[in-house]
């Protein structure tokens, strides 16, 4: 066994559990054996196998994403930042989503490089709801990460034929053959000789599962002690769905059937029925949420490229329903989701305490911790797990340095993320990722993408090729126009 002793670091954002917060230390020792905090404060005076200076350091607590696509998105640079469909709630989902998915054999490299990106960022453990794949579990646990995968299931999948009318097929058999892929490889993970990798029951979403798929999947969860996630509220179009199927809102469906509970994340409980973009007064989703202890996975970016905001962190967190911070999306870069969290709450509510930062860094830490049902996780203290970020605190972005989360979140972000841990194993040092070849994961994915791009006509409802659908910003010339010469 291998005790490391990082001493006096500048500050360490520790966990005081008498008062279920996180507090700062000055000058205080990080001390760590294997994988697990032996001693979090000041003047450690034990001896050590490794000793290494925190001068000029804040250690804060990795992050803990609940809700992250790394199988495409990365594929989805350049293409999806600003389209939506005008007719479709101004989602992504049907029109644009299914033409440019990656095809399953190019998922590796995109999931590598997403998970760079990540632990990057101070992201120590990735909830990953991909689709299951060989070499999925092995990937993961190759970049040093802690992982919950979160194979994605469903019995029916959305489509459009014209732009403006979403349209469902329904294949009960690939359902149930997607569902028994999905818990072998849960349990797969479970098993995993790593250690840092665990699973998560995922129903696809509200509108592509029937009911006795989503009380099967619950069962499966509750057997094996994970949660389960599903995405719900996630568009105007699927409220509408919903109500024209069932008549009943989302969250009056879920609960309907039995899985609105503590057992259930949803990502992303955005649209309620007292959301502004629905309006529907007849129901109170949000007592409704409220009262049944599930959870919520907040992704802000992939909703605020279009126009779209949970209504808010700070509403949600303040009557107790407990959130975590997801990276839907590119980049995958866990500190901008937090400040974005903080600023979209503000405007949407012109309330400048609906998004702080308390909420946000807690969502991103203890919140999914919670969720994940991981106390050892998401905060620096006494029995924890040695997951944890050194923040360069003579960054220029840092100083001056009045309130350093401050300044890592709203000035420094990823940039002053020099050293990042994980399960007590250095996996980024000096802001490389000592466990990816990401240029090699780069060009995996670049080809991926080119390949995909050529065959999107394909699959669009109008034969639109990939530039048509994703207009670039500027348009291209061969030439510019002959200027007049210098006199």
């Amino acid at each position: 066994m291998s005790l490391t002793h990082i001493r006096r670091l500048d500050h360490v954002v520790a966990w005081d559990e008498s008062e279920q917060r996180h507090v700062y230390l000055s000058d205080a020792d990080l001390v760590f054996r294997d994988n697990e905090i032996v001693h979090v404060g000041p003047d450690y005076a034990g001896a050590a196998d490794h000793v290494l200076q925190g001068s000029g350091f804040m250690a804060i607590p990795g992050f803990v994403n609940v809700h992250s696509h790394p199988f495409s998105e990365p594929a989805n640079k350049g293409l999806t930042e600003e389209v939506g469909s005008d007719k479709l709630g101004q989602s992504s989902l049907y029109e644009f989503l299914p033409v440019f998915g990656l095809d399953a054999e190019d998922a590796g490299p995109s999931t590598i490089v997403a998970m760079s990106e990540l632990l990057k960022s101070g992201v120590t453990t990735i909830t990953d709801l991909s689709i299951s794949r060989p070499g999925w579990l092995d990937d993961l646990a190759a970049t040093g990460i802690r992982a919950v995968v979160a194979p994605m299931m469903r019995q029916g999948y959305w489509f459009t034929k014209n732009g403006h009318t979403v349209e469902y097929a329904w294949d009960e058999k690939a359902g149930e053959k997607a569902f028994d892929a999905a818990m072998q490889t849960i349990d797969g993970a479970l098993k995993h000789p790593s250690g840092r990798l665990s699973g998560m029951v995922c129903p696809s979403q509200i509108d592509t599962c029937r009911e006795g798929f989503f009380r099967e999947a619950l069962e499966e969860a509750k057997k094996r002690g994970i949660p389960m996630q599903t995405h719900a509220c996630q568009a105007v179009v699927e409220f509408h769905e919903m109500v024209h199927r069932h008549g009943k809102t989302p969250i009056e469906w879920l609960d309907s059937i039995g899985v609105l509970g503590p057992d259930l994340v949803i990502g992303h409980a955005i649209f309620l029925s007292d959301h502004p973009q629905i309006h529907y007064p007849h129901a109170d989703d949000f007592a409704r949420l409220r009262a049944s202890g599930a959870a919520v996975a907040h992704c802000p970016t992939v909703f605020a490229r279009r126009g779209m905001a949970l209504n808010t962190i700070g509403r949600y967190m303040d009557a107790g329903i407990t959130v975590g911070i997801g990276t839907d999306t590119f980049p995958h870069n866990m500190v901008d989701e937090i400040r974005l969290a903080c600023y979209l709450a503000r405007v949407l509510t012109g309330n400048y305490k609906m998004g702080t930062t308390r909420h946000a860094f807690e969502a991103a830490t203890v919140g999914g911790a919670k969720i994940l049902r991981r106390p050892d996780l998401g905060r620096l203290a006494a029995g924890c797990k040695a997951d944890f970020s050194l923040i360069d605190m003579h960054h220029p972005y840092m100083q001056p340095a009045q309130e350093p989360v401050r300044s890592l979140i709203y000035s420094a972000g990823d940039r002053a993320i020099r050293h990042v841990f994980v399960d007590g194993r250095q996996i980024v040092k000096d802001g490389k990722v000592l466990t990816i070849d990401v240029e090699a994961a780069t060009a995996g994915l670049v080809d991926g993408q080119k390949k995909r791009l050529k065959t999107v006509p394909q699959r669009d409802w109008a034969g639109r090729t990939a530039e048509q659908l994703a207009p670039p910003v500027y348009g291209s010339k061969e030439r510019l126009p002959q200027s007049r010469p210098v006199t």
